[in-house]
């Protein structure tokens, strides 16, 4: 049998059967996202590209935090695959539709009480408040249908088709950017036909998305049932994932609010400089989805030796994925700068924050490939309190005690946050732990 590094190329090749499609749909995203964004930004008024930056800002903020419905279905659904249970399956995936609808039309129907929290802490002029709301209103009301996406995309990653689910990210974005050619540059709908489009990309892929899994899982309309048990169960790992999601909202979303504390400067700076976190994401997210789907598998089985294989294999490559990173923004750092932005003030400035760049990727893959181990083990308390002590311990005191550091300071605190996540984690796994508690 042919090896490499110990492992056998077969298990390197489902490793990367999973995280590969993961890659290049995160890349994918991005791209189209340009095409969207350059049709607003040839508009005659400028106001029009603002009001869908905030309005899209907003909306993507709620949906994150909705995340943890992927993770927690990808987790219960890989170890329903790997018990090869079936209504196991069709269960969970039940409990996510649930909760994806209900959830979702409470965030429609709540959309003038977000739209006034929202219009209230960003502030924005009387002329782009009236476009952002408008965004704003139409689009959640597709929030049922991206709820139901990410319930799809948690059940077709749990059962390691990967393809599919990047095909669902593309489908998004592609149909998005058609309808932006339709309703802005055909009907002239401006901010609102920007709205009209992400909203008929959202429903066209939860169509898609609810058919492939249903299909998947040979579900139909007399498989539904509510079992209150398993549900109040699905809830709690929802509920955990959840608040481990805010706060890692709120430590990131404290790198550009308290930069304004610094000037505008800064915050494009730091605006730039976290685009080097999404290009970390683009790998360690890749495997952190393997980990997830073929750990979970394994404990399906019962295979607990197969867990700590999987975990060797996968926590291999993201320490590779995080050294060639570190070289590439060591030797090509002000290089990839100079791609995001031509404006020298901010090139000169964010160069001097470059040594907190190359280090990251050691510092932070650590903490994307725990939380595929935590996802695919369903260990959501583990993920919760781990999330909390990391900002307790590693955020709040440095960014406190770097606050003489001005910019300088956040990063720190970043970093920190970012170290203690790995440390917590490592830890939580060890001793908190232990594969025959679902909960972790």
């Amino acid at each position: 049998m042919h090896k490499l590094f110990g492992f056998s190329l077969s298990d390197h090749s489902r490793v990367f059967a999973i995280a590969l499609p993961m890659i290049i749909s995160n890349i994918a995203a991005p791209l189209l996202g340009l095409v969207d964004t350059a049709i607003i930004g040839h508009l005659p008024d400028a106001i029009y590209l603002s009001a869908v930056a905030v309005g899209a800002m907003v909306v993507s903020f709620i949906y994150l935090l909705a995340v943890f419905l992927r993770m927690a279905t990808t987790g219960y659904i890989a170890q329903s695959y790997g018990a090869d249970d079936i209504r196991a399956q069709r269960q969970h995936f039940n409990n996510g539709i649930i909760i994806a609808l209900g959830l979702g039309v409470l965030i429609a129907v709540a959309s003038p009480l977000i739209n006034d929290l929202a219009m209230w802490v960003i502030a924005p002029s009387a002329e782009l408040e009236g476009y952002a709301r408008d965004y704003i209103e139409i689009r959640l009301w597709s929030a049922p249908a991206s709820l139901i996406t990410l319930v799809a995309l948690g059940v077709l990653l749990g059962r390691q088709n990967s393809r599919k689910a990047m095909l669902l990210v593309i489908i998004t974005n592609a149909v998005n950017v058609v309808m932006d050619v339709i309703l802005i540059l055909g009907f002239g709908l401006n901010v609102k036909g920007a709205a009209w489009a992400s909203l008929s990309a959202e429903w066209v892929t939860a169509i898609v998305g609810f058919y492939w899994t249903a299909r998947a899982l040979g579900w139909h309309l007399r498989h539904w049932q509510l079992k209150f048990q398993q549900l109040r169960q699905f809830l709690g790992v929802n509920g955990n994932i959840f608040i481990r999601s805010l706060i890692l909202q709120l430590c990131m979303a404290t790198m550009t609010g308290y930069a304004t504390r610094y000037g505008s400067t800064m915050v494009a700076v730091n605006a730039v400089l976290m685009q080097f976190l999404m290009l970390i994401s683009l790998g360690l997210d890749g495997i952190a989805y393997s980990v997830e789907a073929l750990a979970g598998e394994a404990k399906g089985q019962k295979r607990y030796d197969k867990i700590r294989y999987w975990c060797k294999i996968t926590l291999l490559w993201s320490s590779l994925f995080a050294v060639v990173y570190t070289l590439v923004f060591a030797l090509a750092g002000s290089a990839i700068i100079r791609l995001i932005t031509d404006i020298p003030e901010i090139i000169r400035v964010a160069e001097n924050y470059l040594p907190w760049i190359v280090v990251l990727p050691l510092i932070a893959h650590w903490s994307y490939w725990f939380d595929g181990v935590f996802i695919g083990l369903s260990f959501s308390r583990g993920m919760r309190n781990t999330m909390i002590l990391s900002a307790l311990i590693g955020f709040l005191p440095l960014w406190w005690a770097g606050l003489p550091l001005e910019n300088h300071g956040l990063w720190l605190a970043l970093s920190g946050f970012l170290f203690m996540r790995g440390i917590t984690q490592a830890i939580w796994l060890k001793y908190f732990s232990s594969p025959g508690h679902p909960s972790g």
